[in-house]
C-alpha cells in the first residue's frame, strides 16, 4: 500500500510539474514588471530578455500606498510587483496575492537564511527576496554651516534657518509617518487619536520650511544640489555621494527605518508562469548582486563577494556597528492605525 501511494504521489507530481510547464509554455513571451521607480538597472532586464526570450514592460510607483490602491482597484495587470514587507500582510489577507512557493524554485537554495521565513509571510509562500535598506536623511556637508548636522531627525524636522528652503521630504507617507513617529517617541502604529494630533503637528510645522515632497528622483536632488537636505535611502544616498563626495548620510539616533522588498505575484498577473521565472532567474547570486551594484542596496541572496568594493567604504551602505540598535524594522499596522495615518496625510497634503 505504502509503495502504491507513493507511486501515485510521484506521478501527481510529475503531472503538476507538466501542468505548470505547459501553463508557461502556453503563455505569450511577455512580462509586466511594476517596480518602485529607479529600483532596478534596465541593462539586467535586456540580460533576462536574452536569456529568456520573455519581453519585459517595466513601469514604476512611489510608495507602497500607490502600489496598495492600484491593486484594490483592481486595474493592474502585472504579473511581479514589488511590496515592502510592511504590507505584505495586508496583500495576503486580502487576497491579492497568487501562492508562488518559493522554496519550491531552483534558486531559492542561494537566499539567506535570515530572509528565508519571515514573519510577514512564513514559508514564503506569496514572495521571494529582493532588497534592503534603511530610511533615514542625507545632507551635503560642503552647504552646511560648520559642515556637519546632528545625528537626529531635529535636523529634519525642525532645521536650522540657513537651511529653510533647501529641505525635501519623501512624498511617501508611511515613510514620513514612520520618521516623525521616531522622534516623538511614539509607535508608529499608533492608534491613539492624541498620537495622530502630536505627529501631525509636527508635520505641519516643518511643511512651510519643506521645497517639496518628493520620492522620485532622490539621487538627483542631492547629487545636483537642488536641495541640501533630503529624507531619503541608503542607497540613494550612496548613488548620489559617488557624484558628489560630500553627501552625508544619517542613521538618526531616535530610530531609522529599516525596510526589506520582496517580488510578489498579483492575483491578476497574465502571465504568473513567466513571473516565477522572472523570480527564479533574480535569486542566481549574479543577477542579485548586479542589482545591488548598480543601486547600491544590499539584497536577501548569498552574493556578498560579488559586491562592488566602492559601496563596501560608505556609511550608507556598510553602517557602522553603533548603529545597529538604531534600526526599526518597518511594521505591519492595523487596519485602524492606517486610517489614522491615512486622515494626517490628507489634512498635510490637502
Amino acid at each position: 500500500m505504502k509503495l502504491k501511494a507513493l507511486r501515485h504521489g510521484v506521478a501527481g507530481f510529475a503531472l503538476s510539474c507538466f501542468a505548470a510547464t505547459a501553463a508557461q509554455a502556453d503563455e505569450p513571451k511577455e512580462l509586466f514588471f511594476y517596480n518602485w521607480t529607479d529600483y532596478y538597472p534596465v541593462e539586467l532586464l535586456a540580460k533576462f530578455e536574452k536569456e529568456t526570450g520573455i519581453k519585459v514592460t517595466m513601469d514604476g510607483y512611489d510608495s507602497n500606498e500607490t502600489l496598495l490602491a492600484k491593486l484594490q482597484a483592481g486595474g493592474a495587470s502585472y504579473d511581479v510587483i514589488v511590496p515592502s514587507h510592511s504590507i505584505m500582510r495586508t496583500l495576503i489577507e486580502q487576497n491579492l496575492l497568487q501562492e508562488i512557493d518559493s522554496p519550491s524554485l531552483p534558486n531559492f537554495a542561494h537566499v539567506k537564511p535570515a530572509f528565508r521565513n519571515p514573519d510577514f509571510d512564513p514559508g514564503r509562500k506569496y514572495s521571494a527576496p529582493y532588497l534592503w535598506g534603511t530610511t533615514g536623511f542625507s545632507y551635503d556637508s560642503a552647504r552646511v554651516p560648520g559642515g556637519k548636522l546632528d545625528d537626529s531627525w531635529k535636523e529634519f524636522f525642525e532645521p536650522r534657518p540657513e537651511l529653510q528652503g533647501q529641505v525635501a521630504a519623501l512624498d511617501t507617507p508611511s515613510s514620513v509617518i514612520n520618521a516623525a513617529s521616531h522622534y516623538l517617541g511614539v509607535d508608529e502604529c499608533t492608534e491613539n487619536p492624541q498620537d495622530a494630533k502630536r505627529i501631525l503637528e509636527l508635520l505641519q510645522k516643518q511643511k512651510p520650511f519643506l521645497k517639496m515632497y518628493s520620492s522620485d528622483n532622490t539621487v538627483d536632488r542631492m547629487a545636483s544640489g537642488e536641495v541640501i537636505m533630503m529624507q531619503n535611502w541608503n542607497g540613494s544616498t550612496a548613488r548620489a555621494t559617488l557624484q558628489k563626495s560630500t553627501i552625508k548620510y544619517v542613521y538618526p539616533r531616535e530610530g531609522v527605518a529599516m525596510f526589506q522588498d520582496n517580488f510578489a505575484v498579483p492575483k491578476s498577473a497574465p502571465h504568473p508562469g513567466n513571473a516565477k521565472v522572472f523570480i527564479d532567474w533574480m535569486m542566481k547570486p549574479e543577477n542579485a548582486a548586479a542589482v545591488s551594484n548598480a543601486i547600491a542596496y544590499a539584497n536577501g541572496i548569498d552574493s556578498d563577494a560579488l559586491l562592488d568594493k566602492k559601496w563596501k567604504v560608505m556609511d550608507a551602505i556598510n553602517m557602522p556597528d553603533e548603529f545597529a540598535e538604531r534600526l526599526r524594522p518597518e511594521k505591519a499596522c492595523s487596519n485602524q492605525a492606517r486610517e489614522l495615518q491615512d486622515r494626517i496625510w490628507s489634512k498635510l497634503k490637502g
